[in-house]
């Protein structure tokens, strides 16, 4: 089977089934704010057309003293990028032919970007159904390592992971020279968040990498950031194209860290759905991980493969995320978004069903 290596898009994936894409669908398999992009996005989206025929900002000045500002740390620590994924790319020439460590199972895209420029590679299982990470077991793994790939909040688990356990994981790299990459593209869905971005001073081998896609639903324009120490920023910087990111994306950015009321109002939206969802799958005997974002996996316990209710679920035009290219997980989990109240209604009546269908 040859298996799409990430959500969205469903029409590649109901092509690898053999299936034809229902009229009517609703798509589980992408990560994004069920509340849509901010409103004064579609507000100002006309004046953006303005500044469409002016070269964007190679340094991205603007963006950057605004995230540096509401992140209280100094704009020589930031790089705007276009999306994670950029980011990611860039990391990973970085660290051409180095010793990599992914602490699995997470967001393939490390992976992808870092065997294209020939790193070593090396997992570090997380064992579900629980996905505990401790430094303990983690040492061993990180025999000389260079460096090692952790996402927190975690995809495709929705789980965040301890401050102390992470603080003590960088500590712990730092010792070893081994840079810690903190993939956080999910850190402002969650309501508790400590940030690491005071850390950034302290400990030299820190790099966070954030999304601004998926709380504002803007994946169609990529845009993410990442801070690190101003000597990271600058070697990362030299490895970026020229003008990666575009005007829009740029002034798009500016507009939607304007809106501090729009994410709480996620936040709210999110926890509620989330309660209601879980308090479902608890009663329908559904295992879900314990997750902190809008995003969860889970699976029917009885089923060994989750092949045939992933089967049930395309066929009634509900749209998982299938988990066959997350190691560890290997197909015995289905990835869901959070969705808006109607689309979480749909898919708790057709989960409803397959219990009874069973």
């Amino acid at each position: 089977m040859n298996w799409p290596s990430h959500g969205s898009n469903p029409q590649y994936l109901y092509e690898a089934m053999g299936l034809a894409l229902p009229k009517q669908y609703i798509d589980f398999s992408a990560n994004i704010n069920p509340l849509g992009p901010p409103p004064a996005l579609k507000e100002k989206w006309p004046d953006f057309f303005h500044e469409i025929n002016v070269y964007p900002d190679p340094f991205a000045t603007q963006l950057k003293n605004m995230i540096a500002k509401s992140e209280q740390t100094p704009s020589e620590s930031i790089l705007i990028g276009n999306g994670g994924a950029e980011l990611i790319t860039l990391l990973a020439r970085m660290l051409s032919g180095k010793k990599v460590v992914i602490v699995q199972p997470t967001f393939s895209e490390y992976e992808k970007a870092c065997r294209a420029y020939k790193c070593e590679i090396h997992y570090h299982q997380l064992v579900e159904p629980n996905f505990e990470l401790n430094l303990v077991d983690l040492r061993t793994s990180l025999m000389d390592a260079d460096a090692l790939f952790l996402c927190n909040p975690n995809n495709p688990t929705g789980i965040h992971y301890p401050t102390s356990t992470i603080i003590s994981i960088i500590e712990e790299c730092e010792k070893r020279n081994c840079q810690v990459i903190l993939d956080e593209a999910f850190f402002d869905f969650l309501i508790e968040y400590d940030s690491f971005v005071p850390y950034i001073k302290k400990f030299s081998n820190l790099i966070i990498i954030r999304s601004l896609t998926k709380m504002f639903s803007i994946p169609g324009i990529r845009l993410g950031y990442l801070i690190a120490q101003p000597a990271i920023v600058s070697e990362l910087n030299t490895l970026q194209s020229h003008w990666s990111t575009n005007t829009i994306a740029l002034l798009a950015g500016e507009l939607c860290l304007q809106n501090e009321s729009f994410i709480t109002e996620t936040q709210d939206f999110i926890f509620n759905e989330r309660k209601r969802l879980f308090a479902f799958f608890k009663q329908e005997e559904f295992v879900v991980t314990s997750s902190n974002v809008n995003f969860y996996i889970l699976q029917d316990p009885l089923l060994k493969d989750q092949l045939p209710l992933f089967e049930f679920l395309l066929h009634r035009g509900i749209i998982p995320r299938h988990t066959f290219n997350f190691p560890g997980l290997e197909g015995r989990w289905l990835r869901f978004a959070i969705k808006g109240s109607e689309e979480n209604n749909q898919l708790m009546e057709v989960l409803a069903k397959w219990g009874h269908h069973h």
